[in-house]
């Protein structure tokens, strides 16, 4: 699942691209993609609009039209948003189509069709996205030791599925919860109500430099975002413990270890993040 670096990087590519176009039409392959209203509402409602810009908020891209409806979207594992000529190759999984003006398109693929999308008029209430109950975003200034141990400090559950609770920060998923945890020298199986202030402190400082910059090391150009069909996050090569378990450690050279936390794989190093 994109999680936010990489929703970032597709709202940096698309935004400017789409700036401005006009809708014409919309083409909706998969009726099940559109969350609310229903797709031929949908497909209605859109034609016509011109669009303002781009926004995010945790893993969700909101593009803002001039009338100030809003369409909200979540990729969830393995949606796409191209922006591509009008004769550009399909994608075999795309779902949506937004054909704008000047020869352009907005696509929407999804392999597994879990991403969904919401339009919302303008001042209608968001009851539906979930947008309303996330946290507070990595890079923001209210993220501190004292909102962490506020909010986390008395839980029994352990600290990783913590950080990735979206109600309680947005945007962080089973890739940056990994290297958050490492980079901070804390388990990741350790229950939250164990850790100290100075760990609380630790976390604080890490989330956003971690999430600033993978941010940073996902920056690709609009030309390679289109040409890898918008599946080269770049992230791998940058990863310190996800996904490498077995390898030695980054840091010590201790093999790292993975276990199963919540349903989810965790990696980590048993001497720098000691149990």
């Amino acid at each position: 699942m994109p999680e936010l670096p990489e929703v970032e990087t597709i709202k940096r590519v698309i935004e400017p691209q789409i700036q401005g176009l006009i809708i014409e039409k919309v083409i909706v392959k998969r009726p099940e993609v559109i969350a609310n209203p229903a797709a031929e509402e949908f497909c209605r409602l859109l034609t016509g609009q011109t669009i303002s810009h781009m926004t995010r908020r945790g893993k969700f891209l909101i593009i803002q039209l001039n009338s100030n409806d809003r369409i909200i979207l979540h990729l969830r594992m393995t949606g796409c948003l191209l922006f591509t000529p009008a004769d550009y190759p399909e994608e075999k999984h795309t779902h949506i189509i937004f054909s704008l003006n000047k020869g352009k398109e907005l696509r929407f693929s999804d392999t597994r069709r879990f991403g969904r999308f919401w339009l919302l008029k303008e001042g209608e209430a968001d009851t539906y996205s979930g947008i309303e109950k996330l946290g507070i975003e990595p890079l923001d200034r209210e993220l501190t030791a004292g909102y962490l141990n506020a909010h986390l400090g008395k839980r029994k559950k352990n600290v990783k599925e913590c950080l990735l609770d979206q109600s309680i920060i947005a945007g962080i998923g089973n890739i940056y919860s990994d290297e958050i945890l490492f980079t901070a020298g804390i388990y990741p199986a350790c229950p939250a109500k164990n850790l100290k202030m100075k760990e609380w402190e630790r976390l604080a400082a890490t989330i956003p430099e971690c999430i600033s910059y993978f941010i940073e090391v996902n920056k690709i150009t609009p030309e390679d975002y289109l040409e890898t069909k918008g599946q080269d996050y770049r992230n791998t090569p940058f990863l310190q413990v996800y996904g490498r378990d077995g390898k030695p450690c980054p840091k010590c050279g201790e093999a790292l270890r993975r276990i199963v936390i919540g349903g989810r794989s965790s990696v980590y190093c048993p001497v720098c993040q000691k149990d």
